[in-house]
């Protein structure tokens, strides 16, 4: 039952369509054969006898007039452990433990913790640099292997924290195998700026990181690891990541950089201090521009957060759109990048020298909690939801690289169900689906609120829903462009209660370029005009106040893209 105010529209209960995928079952190869229909076991075996799909990897991609792209690579095994098929997977890419210079916890700590608090699906990724490459690699690896053995339900992925050559941060994270750590100690000795010196911003540097990411595409197509990610962390932080790095990763290796933290970690951090809390920058983005680093065209609120979203990703018509408006997949998580917790009482073991090995000692109990802590456990907060097909390493990393991707604060939602329809063919998250031009395309949108206290135990409330729909206008001539014009939020819903809102929404007759939609919601707590004007943005997330932005009071959902697109 619908409760949002729309009167443009009827609703349409289902007409039995079909639907496309990015990735369909015959070419997704986290599925068994035995799983799949008859008719979808044809296709695959037609496809291997053809010689385009191997056995053990593949490479499949849904390419239209406009060039968009999804691309899945890798193989697996069944999940271990899996309690029972999942269409949803929670989880987190950006966790640190006593393997980071500035991290305290065990692998085991995280891992338990984000089983606890509802995660299904973890990647430690602690921070690239001399020692780390040198040790850490080696020595977390057991670590990990033994939280898979003791939590099955979980999918516990082995990446580190690359410290970007001439930029910021990113998660980087392969398939498990043989040779997860030979490949990540390989990557991270030869590209990691901290490592190698080659953090300056220089058009050199910059090279460095796409020869890193090309080199993770080439461990792929050599079958050292089955598959491998990169998503950017906290990108407008300091603003270094310029719009053509990103750009650039994003096409260097298509398939292994696939998107940037729409939300970075630290959420805890914006508490007053007078709570007591940190009283510092929600996501410590509280910096300036920084001479001979930062991107000078970047505005000074672009190193705030925006209801604790980055600025690329919470301005309607900024940085993320244009990416989106050239028709490429470019897709959005969130994440705890957890270092040390509020309110935990755990301080580093006594004693410990990293240096010489390359981790902290286990820590201890204080007695006492920690106010000045930023961060919260994995799942705490923060969750990126992902859609498979299959429950395993390989299923999770395919949907991550179709962008079937939805993210929440303070679990502010249940459920998610988003798919765009065109005639007989449908497609959700990340998907792109074709159509005449004059054909027409509608919204189906089935969102669950939160049915249950979250874990700062009060339950939370769904009170707005947003709309933003965007031109896809091709390639950007200018590399450094950040800001479209064609992108605006189109419809504003306001919610009644917690229950689930069921909408279906004209969306117009496809034209000669296409466009893509988003859907984005909150609270209601914290709104102002988005930073490119109430016309393009009536009511959006507010700019957070440093030291006073208390992160369970302004909570915001995000979902990617659905992109609309003419046929050849």
């Amino acid at each position: 039952m619908s409760h949002t105010h729309d009167h443009t529209h009827g609703h349409d209960h289902g007409h039995g369509h079909t639907h496309e995928s990015a990735v369909g079952p015959a070419v997704d190869l986290s599925i068994p054969d035995a799983d799949l229909p008859q008719g979808d076991l044809g296709r695959r075996n037609f496809l291997r006898a053809a010689g385009v799909l191997g056995a053990g990897a593949a490479t499949t991609s849904l390419v239209t007039a406009t060039g968009v792209a999804a691309a899945a690579e890798g193989s697996d095994t069944a999940h271990r452990g899996s309690r029972k098929p999942r269409t949803w997977l929670a989880g987190d890419h950006h966790i640190h433990t006593q393997y980071s210079s500035d991290g305290l916890y065990t692998v085991e700590d995280q891992v338990k913790h984000a089983d606890a608090f509802g995660l299904d699906w973890v990647v430690i990724t602690d921070h690239g640099g001399t020692t780390h490459s040198k040790i850490g690699v080696d020595k977390v690896n057991p670590d990990i292997r033994r939280s898979r053995d003791q939590h099955p339900e979980m999918l516990v992925f082995q990446g580190l924290e690359w410290n970007i050559p001439a930029a910021e941060h990113g998660t980087v994270f392969v398939h498990p195998g043989a040779n997860e750590v030979a490949v990540l100690k390989a990557f991270e000795t030869a590209y990691d700026g901290s490592v190698n010196g080659t953090s300056g911003n220089t058009p050199a540097n910059e090279l460095q990181a796409v020869k890193g990411l090309q080199f993770l595409k080439s461990a792929i197509s050599d079958r050292k690891v089955q598959d491998a990610l990169m998503l950017a962390n906290h990108p407008a932080r300091n603003g270094v990541d310029s719009p053509h790095e990103v750009r650039a990763w994003r096409d260097a290796a298509k398939g292994i950089a696939v998107g940037w933290e729409g939300a970075p970690g630290h959420q805890a951090a914006g508490l007053r201090a007078t709570t007591p809390g940190p009283g510092s920058a929600r996501g410590y983005y509280g910096n300036a521009p920084s001479a001979g680093r930062s991107f000078l065209p970047y505005p000074l609120e672009s190193y705030r957060t925006w209801g604790g979203f980055d600025f690329y990703t919470a301005t309607v018509g900024g940085l993320w759109d244009s990416l989106l408006a050239e028709g490429k997949p470019w897709w959005i998580t969130a994440n705890s990048d957890s270092h040390s917790n509020y309110l935990d009482t755990a301080v580093r073991g006594a004693g410990s020298s990293f240096d010489a090995n390359g981790r902290y000692d286990d820590p201890e109990y204080s007695g006492a909690p920690n106010f000045s802590a930023g961060d919260y456990f994995p799942g705490f907060y923060s969750r990126t939801h992902v859609g498979v097909t299959h429950d395993s390493y390989a299923g999770l990393m395919a949907g991550l690289r179709a962008g079937n991707v939805w993210v929440d604060h303070g679990r502010l939602l249940e459920e998610v169900d988003v798919a765009v329809r065109v005639g007989g063919r449908e497609v959700g998250l990340g998907g792109a689906v074709t159509g005449r031009r004059g054909e027409a395309a509608e919204l189906r949108i089935r969102i669950t609120p939160a049915q249950r206290s979250n874990w700062a135990q009060f339950l939370p409330q769904l009170k707005k829903l947003d709309l933003v729909k965007g031109r896809v206008t091709g390639p950007a001539e200018d590399r450094d462009v950040f800001h479209t014009p064609h992108t605006s939020v189109v419809r504003t819903w306001e919610v009644k209660d917690d229950e689930t809102v069921e909408l279906v929404v004209p969306l117009g007759r496809i034209d000669e370029t296409g466009f893509y939609v988003r859907l984005r919601g909150s609270d209601g707590n914290r709104t102002q005009a988005g930073y490119h004007g109430a016309a393009v943005d009536p009511a959006g997330p507010a700019m957070d106040v440093v030291g006073d932005a208390d992160p369970w009071k302004d909570l915001w959902f995000y979902t990617n893209p659905i992109f609309v697109l003419p046929r050849a």
